[in-house]
């Protein structure tokens, strides 16, 4: 049984990426899912100057997350065509923790917004940095979640969950 880390990559309590990201997590087959909420890892903001005064513990229980995993799962929220300030923030802390900053984990990179482009913007970002250490990571973008997504359902729109399965097969690929 797979052991499963995902999030989304947004401190907001009701993210659309935190359920996506679940949402993914859940169709790894026979997977236990370990769902991080990023407002549970809040850090003073990085700088070299903190990192002198020592690494928070919420990093370092972050980075124990993911290193009990077997895979791990991130659905980008997009602010200004960038990551979010929560994200990047928890990135930058366990970066200076030891490498790889992903402890080598296969991973399975997503977005959504509620509008028609799905986040894909900080998606690239996210995948163009994220693969410099694994360069055979899946993507999958969702559009106009509100429109596309059924809380009970999941992806409803049929082309769409067939990329989406397409992507995830990628995943389950590296998990084996």
């Amino acid at each position: 049984m797979p052991n499963i880390v995902a999030f989304g990559a947004s401190s907001s309590l009701n993210s659309i990426n935190k359920k996506l990201a679940h949402f993914a997590a859940l169709n790894v087959p026979n997977a236990t899912v370990n769902l991080l909420d990023l407002n549970d890892f809040e850090m003073p903001l990085y700088s070299t100057d903190r990192e002198k005064e020592g690494i928070p513990q919420k990093a370092h229980d972050f980075k124990a997350a993911l290193k009990a995993a077997d895979g791990i799962v991130i659905s980008f929220a997009e602010h200004n065509g960038a990551y979010t300030t929560a994200f990047k923030n928890i990135f930058d802390w366990i970066s200076r923790l030891e490498k790889p900053i992903w402890c080598g984990k296969p991973m399975f990179l997503l977005s959504t917004s509620t509008g028609a482009r799905g986040a894909i913007t900080v998606l690239e970002l996210a995948h163009l940095r994220l693969s410099r250490d694994n360069p055979n990571i899946p993507t999958f973008s969702l559009p106009s979640f509100n429109e596309t997504f059924d809380n009970n359902e999941g992806i409803i729109n049929t082309e769409l969950q067939a990329g989406f399965d397409k992507a995830l097969a990628g995943f389950n690929a590296q998990l084996s």
